[in-house]
């Protein structure tokens, strides 16, 4: 059943299209601008280049995803196959299934979006034609990495997103910006050269880089033992991306100097690069080697939940001078611990749940950014202490819809049933109750226990920020006499200090608020149209999870399978 009936020949034109277009943007961004389409600056005219491109693209992918056959989601679709280096056997081989295409649809729109609310928004720094430019390479690698059934095009579309959110990172990001940009490419540099290292193991042990042939295979060419090393070395590679516990040192850092729009990118697109080569290459190509570390890789996944979530409770904590940002960065180490949880279980419950708290991560965790930056821009500052304590009555009194809004996120990231961030925890942890057979079920029930606990630690920070971003902190002086308080009360009447400087009160010094307490902006409409289309797929996403499972369960039994339906 399609949507809209499209030939296969337009259909593998739309995937090169959508892979090769966000390339052809970055060099034409660079380029400058013809007369008629300066509009009023040169800077405007490659920003709206930028929303123009990245807007073609999700057509493209919408497109794409309406002449997709979901009748046959386990089948290789839009394929294109054409030998580039013949001596290694290395070919331009493009493909979409129902394990890619949420994803493929996915940055597309978040890359969009992004690109719609830079062009109102854009971060200070250098010129925009260089940040138009890497966002749309940053895309294209991305995309790419979706649609190559090669390994060796893997590893270099992997590699194509790494220098352009390094520059993103460098050129436009806050403060600590370059020592975090320096420490997300040495982290990801030395994990993609072990993962090269294993993915020419296989593919020189097999006698092809074909990651369909690979699949189908399903690892009965290479030895037990070819397939532990590769598996070890694909997977330190994949889990520095991923990011899991304890090579997630890079994220907290990058994201909090990152821009608003590097920091949506990161957590909604990148991320998930490192968790689908788990998918599509390990599971299916070395699945020896994968039950041998399975139970490893699901006891750092759930050691990740923990850690991420006690980071958070740490951050939000009054009197830790807490960042916000840093703080919705150690909650991707949590939510992503699930994720690998999913796949450590190497069943179609797992595995699906896995693929199903990725999408549904991207969504939540790019909504939340967007919020963020927002709060920042308004305050001047993400320090947690400050949001509470300076503002009276914080964002539900001084701009209530952006405090709905972050509210609402919060809870769909901690897993709110009838939300997108309910259905893949829950599945992971079914998968992880009755694992695959060979793997431990007293050890995958007690990950299954550590990770359920998991949820009642990320609930426990979501709310605690809810309670102090939104409705403020009550200070301490604030229950005086109503005698002593009338005494402050013109004292903070003369004019609060604005809400965001160095010189603002902690919530320990904070005054009552008072009628003098000055309105925020509350949501712009290019903000709304930004947000609007994450929040409806969220919810969408946890009314009808069957939209997206209807896709993945068939590719991810055949791929679990070996091939074989």
């Amino acid at each position: 059943m399609t949507v809209i009936d499209i030939s296969p020949s337009v259909m593998q034109f739309l995937l090169a299209f959508i892979v090769v277009a966000p390339l052809l943007g970055a060099l034409a961004a660079l380029l400058p601008a013809p007369p008629g389409l300066r509009g009023r600056n040169p800077d405007q005219a490659v920003l709206r280049h930028g929303v123009t491109v990245t807007g073609a693209v999700l057509v493209a992918a919408i497109v794409l995803a309406a002449g997709f056959d979901h009748d046959h989601p386990a089948t290789m679709q839009a394929t294109t196959d054409i030998s580039w280096i013949p001596a290694l056997d290395v070919r331009i081989h493009l493909g979409i299934d129902g394990i890619s295409l949420p994803l493929l649809v996915l940055t597309a729109l978040l890359t969009f979006l992004c690109a719609l609310y830079s062009y109102f928004k854009l971060p200070a720094g250098p010129s925009p034609k260089a940040f138009v430019a890497l966002v749309l390479v940053l895309e294209s690698g991305t995309l790419a990495t979706f649609a190559v059934l090669d390994l060796l095009l893997f590893f270099l579309a992997f590699e194509m997103v790494l220098i352009p959110m390094y520059f993103l990172i460098a050129r436009w990001g806050g403060d600590q910006r370059q020592a975090a940009a320096w420490k997300f490419i040495l982290y990801t540099l030395l994990g993609s050269v072990v993962m090269l290292l294993g993915l020419l193991l296989i593919g020189l042990k097999s006698g092809t880089f074909d990651m369909v042939a690979l699949a189908t295979d399903n690892g009965r060419g290479l030895t037990t033992s070819v397939q532990v090393i590769a598996v070890l070395a694909i997977g330190l590679g994949l889990a520095v991306k991923t990011p899991m516990w304890p090579l997630h040192s890079w994220l907290p850092d990058a994201h909090t100097a990152a821009p608003t729009v590097g920091s949506v990118l990161l957590a909604g697109v990148l991320l998930k690069m490192g968790t689908y080569g788990f998918v599509r290459i390990l599971l299916p190509v070395a699945p020896d080697g994968m039950r041998t570390f399975a139970p490893y890789l699901a006891a750092f996944a759930v050691v990740g939940i923990i850690y991420g979530s006690l980071a958070c409770l740490a951050l939000a904590r009054t009197g830790a001078k807490g960042d916000l940002k840093r703080l919705i960065a150690y909650s991707s180490v949590g939510h992503m611990g699930f994720v690998l949880l999913g796949i450590a279980t190497m069943t179609p419950t797992g595995v699906n749940g896995a693929l199903f708290a990725n999408i549904a991560h991207g969504l939540i965790t790019g909504l939340l950014f967007f919020l963020v930056g927002a709060v920042k821009d308004r305050y001047g500052t993400a320090d947690l202490d400050t949001l509470a304590g300076a503002t009276g009555a914080a964002l539900y009194g001084r701009a209530p819809r952006l405090g709905a809004l972050l509210a609402f996120a919060a809870v769909a990231s901690l897993g709110l049933p009838g939300l997108a961030g309910f259905w893949g925890e829950m599945l992971t942890l079914f998968g992880a109750y009755s694992p695959a057979e060979g793997l431990s079920r007293p050890a995958f029930r007690t990950f299954m226990a550590i990770g359920a606990f998991g949820t009642l630690l990320t609930a426990a920070y979501m709310l605690i920020v809810v309670r102090r971003v939104c409705m403020g902190e009550h200070a301490p002086h604030s229950r005086l006499s109503p005698d002593e308080q009338s005494q402050q009360a013109p004292r903070a009447a003369d004019g609060p200090q604005p809400s965001g400087t160095a010189g603002s009160p902690s919530s320990e010094t904070a005054g009552p608020r008072t009628a003098a307490t000055p309105q925020l902006a509350d949501i712009h409409p290019y903000e709304a149209a930004a947000w609007t289309p994450l929040v409806a797929l969220t919810v969408l996403a946890g009314l009808w999870p069957a939209v997206l499972l209807g896709l993945t369960d068939p590719a991810v039994q055949q791929l679990l399978a070996g091939g074989k339906s």
